[in-house]
């Protein structure tokens, strides 16, 4: 039953919307209410910690991938294609005024 309710409380995309310090003491009360050692209440804060971050990471990169794509269908420029454009702006400029 334990595990149970661990893996319930450190899954889902609502974890990844809390804040780290709600996740911090979501896990300690329920450290408390199981009565776990000091050990296993470290434990457990260090995994919810872990499951945090990449959960955290993870919505981060399916964001940027969204934006991405949002970005590109709207056939927007990326910040490398202006980039590009700069330096050939800059290249050509410099083959102008070396021929004066």
């Amino acid at each position: 039953m334990f595990e149970y309710v661990k893996k319930s409380l450190l899954t889902g995309v609502g974890m990844a919307l809390r804040s780290k310090g709600e996740m911090k003491d979501l896990a300690e009360e329920f450290a408390k209410s199981t009565q776990m050692s000091q050990t296993e209440a470290r434990e457990f804060l260090d995994e919810c910690q872990q499951k945090y971050e990449d959960a955290r990471s993870k919505l981060d990169k399916r964001l940027e991938k969204a934006v991405e794509n949002i970005l590109r269908k709207l056939d927007l420029p990326t910040r490398s294609d202006i980039q590009t454009l700069n330096k050939r702006i800059d290249d050509l400029v410099n083959k102008i005024e070396n021929k004066s």
